[in-house]
């Protein structure tokens, strides 16, 4: 009877740890696969500009032109929803007719200003969170319709799946998108600084700046479409800025005209954030010591905020007591001429972030 219960004990000890083997034999290959396909983009290369529809090959120095920057959010992130990362318990944040109908909208208004020049951050391509709505087509087949724009992409995202949190975010492509009514000479995305290491860095963002080149005149028209670190500790943020400024140094010591400008997640030191205060258990952004830079001006509008928590849905919410945000705007070169910048307040309606929109003219 003691052997029969030995054997019976045996049997069950070894089916316990045929599964926990099992289970971690499945971790083990599923981070593995992640590993395999983890995608490593080189320092420096070069993006596949769309065919151009204008004859816009030269920039005219003392022409006024206009340059908008907007985080759209990937048509998710609207008045409705919050996020786990910051603080809210959404990971599924928008329906697909809700995705549509953001981007939609967002394209109505980016056609009702008309800018020269576009930045745009968090544009998915084949995301399950946006239900795989190829965003950066639809923007540039759209915007056509008023204004000729040429366009260059550059992914920062591209991961196969994500397993965490539940339900799972899934798998992301998603990226940074530049359009100009004049035509690009050349479009680059440079990698920038990842703070994260293994296994933490497979599920992350792999963030980069597109630097798009239009001749102007002797020089040329250098602009650097920013989306800077988010969630790290803050030595990301550090790092990703040090390489932007010295691209900022080497591209005004050729005498060339450079913006710089998006998602910096930091606000700039020489803007006034008083009016937004802090509030604990919010996700803070950082901030860029502007004196640390030559040669350039910081240009932020805090009339409205650029951006909002997503600790919980603004819709419904208490305007007054709400967490807002100075992270989005322009470093512009000293030989711009900024004639006007305006932060559009849209009511966070469809993203997350309001529009920064600057009117300049090079000097001559």
């Amino acid at each position: 009877m003691k052997d029969k219960k030995t054997g019976t004990f045996k049997k069950i000890l070894i089916w316990i740890v045929s599964i926990i083997g099992g289970l971690f034999l499945c971790v083990a290959l599923f981070f593995g696969w992640l590993t395999v396909t983890e995608y490593r983009p080189k320092d420096t290369e070069d993006i596949q500009l769309t065919d151009s529809f204008n004859d816009n090959y030269d920039i005219n120095p003392g022409s006024i032109m206009s340059i908008l920057t907007w985080n759209v959010g990937y048509g998710a992130l609207g008045e409705n929803s919050d996020f786990f990362m910051d603080g809210g318990k959404m990971v599924d944040t928008a329906s697909e007719q809700v995705v549509k109908f953001n981007i939609e909208s967002m394209v109505k208004d980016i056609k009702a200003i008309e800018p020269t020049f576009i930045f745009l951050q968090e544009v998915d391509v084949d995301s399950k969170r946006s239900h795989e709505f190829n965003e950066a087509s639809y923007f540039h087949e759209q915007l056509n319709e008023g204004s000729a724009y040429q366009a260059a992409f550059a992914y920062n995202f591209k991961v196969k799946f994500i397993p965490y949190p539940l339900p799972p975010i899934g798998k992301v492509n998603a990226g940074i998108m530049t359009l100009s009514t004049h035509t690009m000479d050349k479009a680059t995305r440079v990698k920038l600084p990842t703070p994260f290491s293994w296994p933490v860095r497979l599920g992350n963002l792999k963030r980069c700046l597109l630097i798009t080149r239009i001749p102007a005149g002797d020089h040329e028209l250098v602009l650097i479409n920013v989306h800077l670190e988010a969630y790290d500790s803050g030595e990301g943020k550090v790092e990703q800025t040090k390489l932007l400024k010295s691209i900022l140094d080497e591209e005004i010591a050729k005498g060339n005209y450079v913006i710089a400008g998006g998602d910096f997640n930091q606000t700039f030191s020489n803007v006034d954030t008083s009016m937004y205060p802090t509030y604990e258990g919010t996700w803070q952004c950082g901030s860029i010591d502007t004196s640390e830079f030559d040669g350039v001006s910081f240009v932020m509008d805090n009339t409205h905020p650029t951006c909002r928590s997503l600790d919980k849905p603004y819709a419904g919410s208490d305007k007054d007591t709400f967490q807002y945000y100075m992270i989005d705007g322009f470093i512009v070169s000293d030989n711009i001429i900024v004639l006007s910048c305006e932060t559009l307040n849209y009511g966070f309606m469809n993203t997350d972030h309001n529009p920064v929109y600057m009117q300049f003219k090079l000097k001559k």
